[in-house]
Protein backbone atom coordinates (compact mmCIF):
# COMPACT_ATOMS: atom_id res chain seq x y z
CA UNK A 1 0.00 0.00 0.00
CA UNK A 2 2.81 2.44 0.50
CA UNK A 3 4.28 1.72 -2.59
CA UNK A 4 1.09 2.20 -3.90
CA UNK A 5 0.34 5.69 -2.22
CA UNK A 6 4.10 6.70 -2.85
CA UNK A 7 3.61 6.34 -6.71
CA UNK A 8 0.06 7.55 -6.98
CA UNK A 9 1.79 10.87 -4.83
CA UNK A 10 4.57 11.20 -7.06
CA UNK A 11 2.48 11.43 -10.04
CA UNK A 12 1.44 15.27 -9.98
CA UNK A 13 5.52 16.48 -9.25
CA UNK A 14 6.60 14.25 -12.87
CA UNK A 15 3.59 15.73 -14.58
CA UNK A 16 4.92 18.90 -13.05
CA UNK A 17 8.42 18.34 -14.22
CA UNK A 18 7.32 17.41 -17.62
CA UNK A 19 5.18 20.76 -18.47
CA UNK A 20 8.68 22.49 -17.02
CA UNK A 21 10.77 20.97 -19.21
CA UNK A 22 8.45 21.64 -21.95
CA UNK A 23 7.56 25.42 -21.20
CA UNK A 24 11.22 25.45 -20.84
CA UNK A 25 12.00 24.14 -24.42
CA UNK A 26 9.10 26.42 -25.71
CA UNK A 27 11.27 29.47 -24.29
CA UNK A 28 14.30 28.32 -26.14
CA UNK A 29 12.50 27.68 -29.61
CA UNK A 30 11.27 31.17 -29.57
CA UNK A 31 14.93 32.52 -28.57
CA UNK A 32 16.32 30.48 -31.46
CA UNK A 33 13.50 31.82 -33.45
CA UNK A 34 14.56 34.91 -32.76
CA UNK A 35 17.94 34.17 -33.95
CA UNK A 36 16.38 32.79 -36.63
CA UNK A 37 14.77 36.14 -38.23
CA UNK A 38 17.83 38.38 -37.43
CA UNK A 39 19.86 36.33 -38.80
CA UNK A 40 17.94 35.95 -42.24
CA UNK A 41 17.05 39.46 -42.38
CA UNK A 42 21.01 40.29 -42.00
CA UNK A 43 22.06 37.39 -44.37
CA UNK A 44 19.29 38.58 -47.19
CA UNK A 45 20.55 42.32 -46.74
CA UNK A 46 24.32 41.36 -47.12
CA UNK A 47 23.87 38.76 -49.87
CA UNK A 48 21.08 40.73 -52.45
CA UNK A 49 23.87 43.96 -52.03
CA UNK A 50 26.65 41.77 -52.63
CA UNK A 51 24.55 39.78 -55.58
CA UNK A 52 23.63 43.15 -57.39
CA UNK A 53 27.33 44.82 -56.32
CA UNK A 54 28.73 41.97 -58.47
CA UNK A 55 26.08 41.43 -60.52
CA UNK A 56 26.24 37.79 -59.43
CA UNK A 57 23.11 35.38 -60.44
CA UNK A 58 24.19 32.76 -57.72
CA UNK A 59 24.60 35.86 -54.16
CA UNK A 60 21.25 37.36 -55.64
CA UNK A 61 19.45 33.98 -55.65
CA UNK A 62 21.12 33.00 -52.33
CA UNK A 63 19.65 36.55 -50.37
CA UNK A 64 16.38 36.26 -52.07
CA UNK A 65 15.74 32.60 -50.45
CA UNK A 66 16.68 34.45 -47.15
CA UNK A 67 14.05 36.77 -47.36
CA UNK A 68 11.51 33.59 -48.09
CA UNK A 69 13.47 31.96 -45.18
CA UNK A 70 12.83 35.25 -42.87
CA UNK A 71 8.92 35.63 -43.73
CA UNK A 72 8.66 31.57 -42.43
CA UNK A 73 10.53 32.75 -39.44
CA UNK A 74 8.16 35.34 -38.31
CA UNK A 75 5.58 33.18 -39.04
CA UNK A 76 6.86 30.71 -36.49
CA UNK A 77 8.06 33.04 -34.13
CA UNK A 78 4.91 34.58 -33.80
CA UNK A 79 3.07 30.93 -33.49
CA UNK A 80 5.67 29.75 -30.72
CA UNK A 81 5.86 33.67 -28.80
CA UNK A 82 2.36 33.15 -28.67
CA UNK A 83 1.95 29.20 -27.19
CA UNK A 84 4.85 30.48 -24.38
CA UNK A 85 2.53 33.46 -23.33
CA UNK A 86 -0.37 30.94 -23.35
CA UNK A 87 -2.39 32.83 -25.25
CA UNK A 88 -4.66 31.06 -28.22
CA UNK A 89 -4.07 32.56 -31.51
CA UNK A 90 -7.84 32.18 -33.55
CA UNK A 91 -6.66 33.23 -36.51
CA UNK A 92 -3.46 31.50 -36.80
CA UNK A 93 -3.92 28.68 -38.84
CA UNK A 94 -5.33 31.25 -41.52
CA UNK A 95 -2.18 33.63 -41.40
CA UNK A 96 0.03 30.22 -41.61
CA UNK A 97 -1.99 28.97 -44.66
CA UNK A 98 -1.50 32.85 -45.83
CA UNK A 99 2.55 32.44 -45.65
CA UNK A 100 3.05 29.18 -47.24
CA UNK A 101 0.99 30.78 -50.15
CA UNK A 102 3.58 33.71 -50.29
CA UNK A 103 6.08 31.69 -49.61
CA UNK A 104 4.72 28.69 -52.57
CA UNK A 105 4.86 32.21 -54.58
CA UNK A 106 7.83 33.45 -54.09
CA UNK A 107 9.97 30.24 -54.54
CA UNK A 108 8.44 29.61 -58.19
CA UNK A 109 10.02 33.20 -58.55
CA UNK A 110 13.10 32.83 -57.44
CA UNK A 111 13.19 29.56 -59.61
CA UNK A 112 12.42 31.57 -62.79
CA UNK A 113 14.82 33.95 -62.02
CA UNK A 114 17.44 31.20 -61.19
CA UNK A 115 16.61 29.82 -64.57
CA UNK A 116 16.66 32.72 -66.84
CA UNK A 117 19.17 34.71 -65.46
CA UNK A 118 21.73 31.59 -64.68
CA UNK A 119 21.01 29.92 -68.09
CA UNK A 120 20.90 33.76 -70.03
CA UNK A 121 24.32 35.02 -68.31
CA UNK A 122 26.41 31.76 -68.71
CA UNK A 123 24.86 31.83 -72.40
CA UNK A 124 25.76 35.42 -72.95
CA UNK A 125 28.89 34.88 -71.05
CA UNK A 126 28.20 37.90 -68.39
CA UNK A 127 31.15 37.72 -65.97
CA UNK A 128 30.12 38.13 -62.38
CA UNK A 129 32.58 40.26 -60.50
CA UNK A 130 34.10 38.06 -57.68
CA UNK A 131 32.52 39.33 -53.77
CA UNK A 132 34.56 38.91 -50.71
CA UNK A 133 31.76 39.70 -49.02
CA UNK A 134 29.62 37.28 -50.53
CA UNK A 135 32.11 34.64 -49.86
CA UNK A 136 32.25 35.37 -46.56
CA UNK A 137 28.08 35.52 -45.89
CA UNK A 138 27.99 32.02 -46.87
CA UNK A 139 30.97 31.04 -45.38
CA UNK A 140 28.66 32.04 -42.26
CA UNK A 141 25.79 30.50 -43.05
CA UNK A 142 27.78 27.06 -43.46
CA UNK A 143 29.24 27.30 -39.92
CA UNK A 144 26.04 28.45 -38.24
CA UNK A 145 22.90 26.83 -39.83
CA UNK A 146 24.04 23.34 -39.13
CA UNK A 147 24.01 24.36 -35.65
CA UNK A 148 21.11 25.99 -35.07
CA UNK A 149 19.26 23.30 -36.63
CA UNK A 150 20.41 20.95 -33.65
CA UNK A 151 19.84 23.28 -31.35
CA UNK A 152 16.38 23.38 -32.81
CA UNK A 153 16.63 19.69 -33.02
CA UNK A 154 17.06 19.37 -29.30
CA UNK A 155 14.42 22.02 -28.37
CA UNK A 156 11.60 20.38 -30.43
CA UNK A 157 12.16 16.80 -28.56
CA UNK A 158 10.45 18.74 -25.99
CA UNK A 159 7.86 20.75 -27.63
CA UNK A 160 6.93 18.53 -30.61
CA UNK A 161 5.94 21.16 -33.28
CA UNK A 162 5.19 20.28 -36.63
CA UNK A 163 5.91 23.75 -37.71
CA UNK A 164 8.82 23.95 -36.10
CA UNK A 165 10.40 20.61 -37.30
CA UNK A 166 9.53 21.99 -40.81
CA UNK A 167 11.48 24.88 -39.99
CA UNK A 168 14.23 22.87 -38.86
CA UNK A 169 13.91 21.06 -42.52
CA UNK A 170 14.67 24.35 -44.08
CA UNK A 171 17.15 25.29 -41.84
CA UNK A 172 19.33 22.32 -43.10
CA UNK A 173 18.20 23.28 -46.26
CA UNK A 174 19.59 26.73 -45.95
CA UNK A 175 23.03 25.25 -44.72
CA UNK A 176 23.61 22.82 -48.15
CA UNK A 177 22.57 26.28 -50.09
CA UNK A 178 25.10 27.98 -48.14
CA UNK A 179 27.59 25.41 -49.41
CA UNK A 180 26.46 25.78 -52.81
CA UNK A 181 27.10 29.39 -52.83
CA UNK A 182 30.35 29.22 -51.28
CA UNK A 183 31.17 26.67 -53.13
CA UNK A 184 30.65 28.77 -56.45
CA UNK A 185 31.34 32.45 -55.73
CA UNK A 186 34.71 30.96 -53.77
CA UNK A 187 36.11 29.15 -56.66
CA UNK A 188 35.54 32.72 -59.05
CA UNK A 189 37.03 34.58 -55.82
CA UNK A 190 40.24 32.16 -55.71
CA UNK A 191 40.81 31.15 -59.01
CA UNK A 192 38.75 33.56 -61.62
CA UNK A 193 36.42 30.96 -62.44
CA UNK A 194 33.20 32.99 -63.25
CA UNK A 195 31.27 30.11 -64.54
CA UNK A 196 31.60 27.82 -60.80
CA UNK A 197 28.76 30.67 -59.95
CA UNK A 198 26.61 29.77 -62.91
CA UNK A 199 27.08 26.00 -61.84
CA UNK A 200 26.18 26.93 -57.85
CA UNK A 201 23.01 28.74 -59.23
CA UNK A 202 22.38 25.42 -60.73
CA UNK A 203 22.78 23.42 -57.82
CA UNK A 204 20.81 26.55 -55.80
CA UNK A 205 17.90 25.95 -57.85
CA UNK A 206 17.55 22.09 -57.11
CA UNK A 207 17.24 22.95 -53.96
CA UNK A 208 14.86 26.06 -54.09
CA UNK A 209 12.64 23.37 -56.67
CA UNK A 210 12.51 20.97 -54.13
CA UNK A 211 11.39 23.58 -51.41
CA UNK A 212 8.79 25.11 -53.76
CA UNK A 213 7.69 21.44 -54.58
CA UNK A 214 6.89 21.33 -50.69
CA UNK A 215 5.46 24.79 -50.23
CA UNK A 216 2.82 24.19 -52.95
CA UNK A 217 2.03 20.59 -51.73
CA UNK A 218 1.69 22.38 -47.76
CA UNK A 219 -0.57 25.82 -49.73
CA UNK A 220 -2.89 22.77 -51.70
CA UNK A 221 -3.76 21.52 -48.14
Amino acid sequence: MSDYHADRDSQPEGRLNVAENANAALRTGVRLEVFTVAWMFAEAVLAIGAGVGARSVLLTGFGFDSVIELLSGVTLLWRLSSEARGLSAPNLESVERRATRISAVLLVLLCAYLLFFGLGGLVLGQRPEASVLGVAVAAAAVVVMPILAWRKVRANLAIGSAALRADIAETITCAYMAAATLAGAGLNLLFGWWWAEYLGALALLIFVAMETKEAIEAARE
